[in-house]
């Protein structure tokens, strides 16, 4: 417990474990003038047929060696990429070209840290170091409370009042929008009473939504001696009741806008580099929002490491809160070892850097946690939890989801 206690305090504090070789300036960051996405056409589409099933994965994944190989995609490749399919909640369906402008040619960035291990078991392996947040001290507080899950299973993460940031595969296997995706909802996650009622707001509609949202009330509970508690592999039942039950407000989606680079159709495979997903919910929240930032490099991670909280299907309705280091990257994926259990995929992966000429700091949204992948590194097989990161062209398509134009999304 102590230790448990002394890892979340460090984390809440913004503290960091380095080898003394950074400097403060190294883990502040950096804006940068943001290549532009900007809106060519929109044509309708045939609606959806939502007959996907629920966590098809991708098959074929380009490891380290083979992204080194490839060449870089042309501008006409990555305006088709980051063209966009928007579905609404009447079912109908529209596909958006766009144009690049302003760009500027990143380099090749493919590096590991050294000495990181290989791993054989999938997702959750040895001690789980996963903390489980159960207070709400700490689950209604930032940045807790900007996590949120779909009606799918999946986690996502607010990034405006009414945005919310999720994995493309939650909503679409690459063919098709998956089975539930029509009638999409975003559950926020709220406490009950001791007594078990919990404050309701809203239409009579509103609570039937919320009521038939797949949400299932968890019987775990609260420890009143701290905020978290640190689940061993397989382990599934928490303390008893003392401050009251969690529960969640759902709220449905009114759009979701997904790339062409993962919604391929029939016309290819889904490319795992752009596998995210922003849905509009048709109300505003009051929650707080984590801002969206462009991923930094490895070398310019606070201890190599990232965080991130979900849903993970084996806590209940739990969220769940994991931080590790990144093992390796490439220009559009982190490759890392976070403990994750499906239900998780979607969430928010954040860090902790100091604002550029200020003394105070910020967490912001640089990766969407895509999930379990096997993948050719360094002529073995590993397999290895990815992440996709925000890159300066997908901070500027999401910046013009969130906005509705390029003109507020110059620096990121």
């Amino acid at each position: 417990m102590e230790n448990m206690l002394f890892w979340l305090i460090m984390f809440i504090s913004g503290w960091t474990l380095s080898d003394g070789s950074e400097t403060e300036s190294d883990f502040s960051w950096h804006l940068s003038r943001i290549p532009r996405v900007v809106s060519e056409r929109t044509v309708h589409l045939a609606s959806p047929a939502f007959q996907a099933d629920a966590g098809v994965k991708v098959t074929t994944v380009c490891g380290i060696e083979c992204q080194e190989e490839l060449p870089p995609p042309s501008l006409s490749q990555l305006e088709d990429s980051l063209s966009y399919e928007t579905v609404f909640e009447n079912g109908t369906r529209t596909l958006t070209r766009v144009k690049v402008q302003d760009l500027v040619p990143e380099p090749t960035r493919n590096s590991s840290i050294k000495g990181s291990h290989r791993r054989r078991r999938r997702q959750v392996y040895g001690t789980d170091s996963r903390f489980s947040i159960l207070d709400k001290r700490f689950l209604t507080n930032f940045p807790f409370n900007t996590a949120v899950k779909l009606s799918t299973g999946c986690s996502g993460a607010f990034v405006s009042p009414k945005h919310v940031l999720t994995a493309a595969h939650c909503v679409h296997d690459g063919k098709d929008y998956i089975k539930g995706s029509k009638k999409l909802r975003v559950g926020v996650l709220k406490m009950r009473n001791k007594g078990g009622r919990k404050k309701r707001r809203g239409s009579k509609r509103g609570r039937r939504e919320a009521e038939h949202g797949g949400q299932s009330h968890s019987d775990q509970e609260h420890p009143q001696e701290s905020g978290t508690q640190r689940q061993g592999k397989g382990s599934r039942r928490g303390p008893k009741v003392t401050q009251g039950r969690p529960s969640f407000q759902w709220t449905r989606v009114k759009s979701t806008h997904i790339p062409k680079g993962w919604a391929r159709g029939e016309s290819g495979d889904p490319d795992l580099d752009y596998d995210y997903a922003l849905l509009e919910l048709k109300r505003a929240h009051k929650q707080q929002h984590m801002e969206l930032g462009v991923s930094p490099t490895i070398s310019k991670l606070p201890g190599g490491r990232i965080h991130f909280s979900g849903f993970d299907d084996d806590r209940e309705d739990q969220l769940v809160y994991r931080f590790c280091s990144v093992s390796e990257e490439s220009n559009d994926l982190l490759y890392q070892y976070c403990d994750a259990e499906a239900g998780s995929t979607g969430s928010g992966i954040y860090l902790r850097l100091k604002e550029p000429g200020k003394k105070t700091w910020k967490r912001k949204i640089i990766a969407v946690y895509s999930g379990h992948q096997w993948v050719d590194a360094h002529g073995v097989q590993k397999d290895f939890n990815v992440a996709v990161r925000i890159t300066p062209l997908k901070y500027a398509q999401i910046c013009l989801w969130i906005h509705g134009n390029a003109a507020n999304c110059t620096y990121g």
